[in-house]
């Protein structure tokens, strides 16, 4: 699975997993990934072979800590997973509450 913001830059391979990310957001200030973590490939996906993107709309508040998400869009089957792990991350702090867009690629490896 590929995590990534609207400019991608490759983080981390783990498996058949891929976590991608960059920065550009509404407000145009650049906010860091302080931590993230990674999203659980749900069970129920891998055996049905699912696969695909998941786009979040993520609202960041002033202190880094992530308020609010809403699905762009996505499969059903993986859209859980990608908010719960998305809502844990931390941006570096700003002034400003700032928006982003997310998008968590989900590839069962085959």
């Amino acid at each position: 699975m590929a995590i990534k913001l609207r400019s991608s830059l490759p983080l981390l391979l783990l498996g058949s997993l891929t976590l991608c990310a960059g920065t550009a957001l509404a407000v145009n200030v650049h906010r860091a990934v302080v931590s993230r973590v990674s999203p659980t490939y749900p069970e129920l996906a891998h055996r049905m072979h699912v696969a695909g993107k998941v786009i979040l709309l993520v609202t960041i508040q002033p202190d880094g800590t992530v308020s609010s998400t809403k699905v762009e869009s996505g499969h059903a089957l993986l859209v859980n997973a990608a908010e719960d792990a998305v809502r844990r991350w931390r941006f570096a702090p700003n002034a400003e509450v700032s928006e982003s867009q997310i998008e968590v690629n989900f590839s069962d490896g085959q």
